[in-house]
């Protein structure tokens, strides 16, 4: 339920502030004062696309902020808790804001969301019904969901879709592995070709770096053992080599410390010191001794190389892995021989996939069997109920008919198809809404409805059948429904009828009504009136246009309602109005 309602310099609005009951509320005003507006904010709020447009001239940001009842929306409350976003005493507050630069932002209780996620978390909560609903209503491929929502087969409805989905998978997976059979043994031969090659070379991971060190060595051997040499020299061999000279340091230290005992300790770090270089010393020997040139070496290390390096211009992929080219290569030795394995297997692997398939169809038929029963089931309740309504909105000789057909072939004479089992992602029924306005008249698609006013009928029975609790008790229906434009088309008794209809939902839901018609605003609970007025520039300044919104009291409620009646207050448009208020809703 909108308890709260803010607005800042969206369009002509320049600061609006509302609070909200339940019950039916109607926005009324003159033709042009905004109240398009409202909803516009209203729809802002609930994640409808809008860019910079929407900023009121010579601002920087618009905004609509709100404050949101969800305690008993149990799919709203999941929703928040999948989130972490916890509601402060059953209510949260929405603000979404769009700056003159484009860009925009949404917080949830001072969490930051996307816009898609703020729709999709509002669509628990709310339900707009502008000009374009009836757009909706028209479209034949929405009727399988209103039908599904009303029964409660959505879910089920899903579930057939994804065994469709894995059923269309595997179809494509036999029909690719049909096709591919004339690549077949081609694809066999360069598999087996690959695969041998990579085991004659047995490569192991990390030797290419390792060859290319000892090339290297092994190419600049002079100048390394000239290097060697030298070092080896200055290190242990001259008679004032490093070693040398640290032997004689360390006895020089060792006899001082045996006079002055200060010197211990020098004369120990010295000599580890020493012996460390010694060490040091026979290693290096070590390593010089063991220097050799082998020629026939380096040629076999070369061509060792050059047989890595044709291996990894074959069968290195594109994106290495980062591990050495050696891994890479026995990677895609290791995936060739699954594949060809695969190949090699290719009658028994698609024996498994139409074993897979068949399963798969027998389960499409068991289950698509059910939702058409489910589905005709629902589309009874559906159409009573609503050519009950209709008969109450000043449709009484109105049938309304939800019709589940099988799909696949054309209607016969009866309306029927022929059966035959042809499912699609939804299951095996074309689900339509059908009318006939007046006795005598066979079904139509809603479609060839001409007048508007039928239409917003045939839409405010859907809302109303959908706001009542069905099977199990559970109201599929947002808390909160918002009608723009619900009474094009109608007048009258019609729409005494409306009134009341949008009256009694009032007692379940939270209705918001835009209208020009008394004979609906006098039904409501709480009514608003929006204005457009013109407030003159200060100082020489530029004359500004500002739509406001505000509560009426039973007065001047009085007043509009003589206005909506005769264009004017005179007395017989507020006697009327008194008539009007006094028998629908009686003295307020």
């Amino acid at each position: 339920m909108l308890e709260e309602l803010c607005v800042r310099n969206f369009a002509l609005v320049d600061s609006l502030d509302l609070s909200f009951e339940d019950g039916l509320t109607v926005l009324t005003g003159e033709t042009g004062a905004g109240k398009s507006i409202i909803v516009g904010s209203l729809s802002f709020l609930l994640g409808s696309k809008a860019g910079e447009e929407v900023i009121r001239t010579g601002c920087d940001e618009a905004s609509v902020s709100a404050v949101i009842a969800v305690m008993e929306n149990r799919e709203a409350i999941d929703w928040l808790a999948a989130r972490d976003i916890a509601a402060d005493n059953g209510t949260v507050i929405v603000r979404r804001s769009v700056k003159s630069s484009g860009r925009s932002s949404v917080y949830i209780q001072n969490v930051p969301v996307s816009r898609t996620d703020l729709a999709e978390f509002t669509a628990f909560l709310f339900d707009l019904h502008g000009q374009h609903s009836h757009e909706t209503l028209l479209r034949k491929d929405t009727h399988r969901k209103f039908l599904d929502r009303f029964a409660g087969l959505e879910e089920e409805a899903n579930a057939f879709n994804g065994v469709f989905t894995e059923l269309a998978e595997k179809r494509k997976a036999l029909e690719d592995s049909i096709s591919s059979e004339r690549n077949r043994d081609a694809r066999i031969e360069i598999l087996e070709y690959g695969i041998d090659e990579i085991a004659k070379a047995n490569p192991r991971p990390g030797e290419s770096g390792e060859l290319e060190a000892e090339t290297r060595k092994l190419g600049e051997y002079e100048k390394l053992l000239s290097h060697v040499n030298d070092a080896a020299s200055s290190f242990f061999e001259d008679e004032a080599s490093v070693l040398s000279c640290a032997r004689t340091t360390r006895n020089g230290i060792a006899g001082a410390s045996a006079i002055d005992a200060t010197l211990e300790k020098i004369s120990k770090r010295f000599e580890d010191l020493y012996f460390d270089i010694e060490d040091l010393a026979g290693e290096f020997r070590a390593y010089r001794d063991s220097l050799s040139y082998d020629p026939g070496r380096l040629e076999t290390a070369e061509e060792r190389l050059n047989l890595l390096f044709r291996l990894k211009k074959k069968y290195l992929p594109r994106k290495p892995s980062g591990s050495s080219p050696e891994d890479d290569i026995l990677a895609w030795k290791t995936e060739s021989q699954a594949e060809l394995a695969s190949l090699k297997n290719i009658e028994e692997n698609r024996d498994r996939i139409r074993a897979e398939i068949a399963a798969l169809e027998k389960d499409i038929a068991a289950r698509s069997s059910a939702l058409t029963a489910k589905r005709k089931e629902g589309a009874k309740l559906l159409a009573s109920g609503i050519t009950a309504i209709l008969a109450r909105l000043g449709m009484p000789n109105a049938v309304f008919a939800v019709a589940v057909l099988p799909k696949g072939g054309e209607k016969n004479a009866e309306g029927e198809k022929p059966v035959s089992l042809v499912c699609g992602p939804w299951g095996a029924d074309d689900v339509e809404f059908m009318i006939s306005a007046n006795r005598g008249e066979p079904l139509k698609e809603l479609a060839r409805i001409a007048s508007g006013g039928e239409l917003s009928r045939v839409m405010l029975a859907i809302k109303t059948m959908f706001s009542v609790p069905q099977a199990g008790g559970y109201d599929y229906s947002p808390d909160t429904l918002i009608f723009d434009e619900i009474d094009t088309g109608i007048g009258g008794e019609v729409a005494l009828s409306v009134g009341e209809y949008l009256a009694q939902m009032g007692k379940r839901k939270q209705i918001f009504c835009v209208t020009h018609l008394a004979a609906i605003a006098v039904r409501c609970d709480n009514h608003f009136k929006v204005e457009k007025k013109i407030i003159p520039g200060q100082d020489g300044g530029q004359d500004r246009t500002v739509t406001s919104v505000f509560l009426l009291e039973q007065k001047d409620r009085r007043q509009e309602i003589a206005r909506m009646l005769a264009g004017s207050e005179g007395e017989a448009a507020l006697a009327h109005a008194d008539d009007l208020l006094s028998k629908y809703r009686g003295s307020r």
